[in-house]
């Protein structure tokens, strides 16, 4: 489904990507590790199309999009991509529903559609008595499945995921892992995942290991 061909990244003459290739499959959980440095979020943000690589390749369902410009890419990215940070960066002014509704009402979709699958993922997470609430109002565990939701309003073909647990207790870290299977059981839900958690590491399908910037 996602296919990156001879990726290299340069910064001035840093050379971060030394050429990576990989594939991944619809309804794969892929972890990506390695030590700081290693090239491993610089990898996702260009897979995830926040960044264009220096040359090579990527390609969703057989489409090239690092042919793209910029709208069309942005367009491509609210469609088809989902996102998870470490620091679940939702916006502190709006509710938990108002978060998740975003990239829908970006995407143009009704605000009531929208409403009501927030609403859904919301209480499918167990989130169903926090809806109104503020990010300040809720705990980290609570706080990375809004985010998680929010990645997943507008039924993206894959979610990236940059230490998606990195910043909550083992207890939270734990439900955030689970989820995401349940989500793969649910939904057949891709997801590509780069963590420093070994356990998260080891229940994934596959896991990818970086070093100074390639695939080993």
């Amino acid at each position: 489904m996602v296919v990156g061909k001879n990726i290299h990244k340069k910064f001035g003459n840093l050379e971060i990507l030394k050429g990576v290739d990989l594939e991944i499959k619809q309804g794969e959980i892929i972890s990506i590790v390695g030590s700081s440095g290693a090239g491993k979020t610089t990898l996702l943000t260009i897979l995830g199309t926040l960044d264009r690589p220096s040359s090579g390749q990527v390609i969703f369902s057989n489409q090239e999009i690092t042919r793209l410009n910029d709208k069309k890419l942005a367009a491509f990215r609210n469609q088809h991509i989902g996102f998870v940070f470490q620091f679940h960066q939702l916006l502190p002014e709006f509710t938990a529903i108002e978060n998740v509704c975003i990239p829908a009402l970006i995407a143009n979709k009704s605000r009531k559609e929208s409403a009501k699958k927030a609403e859904d993922l919301l209480e499918l997470f167990n989130l169903k008595e926090r809806i109104n609430h503020k990010p300040s109002e809720l705990s980290g565990g609570e706080q990375q499945r809004v985010a998680v939701a929010r990645a997943l309003i507008n039924s993206p073909s894959v979610v990236f995921a940059d230490e998606p647990s990195g910043n909550l207790d083992s207890k939270n870290a734990q439900e955030l892992h689970q989820l995401f299977f349940k989500l793969r059981e649910n939904f057949n839900q891709t997801f590509v995942i780069v963590t420093h958690n070994s356990e998260l590491a080891k229940m994934a399908d596959r896991t990818l290991v970086m070093k100074d910037g390639r695939i080993i």
